[in-house]
């Protein structure tokens, strides 16, 4: 687990990058924390670092957004309005994480019974005038990705 104060938008912008810049097919990404933490930041950080030119949005109604043009398609999901990890099937939920594109799950905690067990939690909350992020991998390849990640 590594933990960071993040001054500014900046510094999520940059934690994001360094992310995005060591992810593979099928990764998953599991986002958490206070509202307007900066979930969807992280987000846009990692899609252009994946090639994705479109502007992201939180699909906080639809639940998921998919970008198709980048490096690897990338499948963003909020699952704030779920009642229940049973309705995240109904969407085709193991389709997208089982499958070669990248995953990110804002408010992962809702659905964690359902979350595959090799993945990156990150948890974002308020400090100060900033925010504190704590990345904890699970599985070897998120290991990895973690060793990549610094201010």
């Amino acid at each position: 687990m590594k933990v960071f104060f993040l001054k500014d938008e900046n510094f999520t912008y940059k934690i994001g990058k360094q992310i995005g810049q060591k992810l593979f097919p099928g990764a998953v990404i599991c986002l958490n924390g206070d509202l307007g933490a900066g979930k969807t930041t992280i987000t846009k950080s990692i899609a252009k670092e994946l090639g994705i030119e479109e502007d992201i949005t939180s699909p906080t109604f639809t639940i998921v957004n998919e970008y198709m043009d980048g490096k690897y398609p990338l499948y963003h999901f909020d699952v704030y309005r779920i009642g229940s990890s049973e309705e995240m099937y109904d969407i085709g939920f193991d389709e997208y994480v089982y499958s070669d594109g990248v995953s990110i799950i804002e408010w992962s905690n809702l659905i964690e019974d359902i979350l595959p067990k090799e993945r990156l939690d990150i948890l974002i909350t308020y400090e100060g005038e900033g925010r504190n992020i704590s990345i904890v991998p699970y599985g070897d390849k998120y290991e990895e990705i973690l060793e990549g990640v610094s201010l």
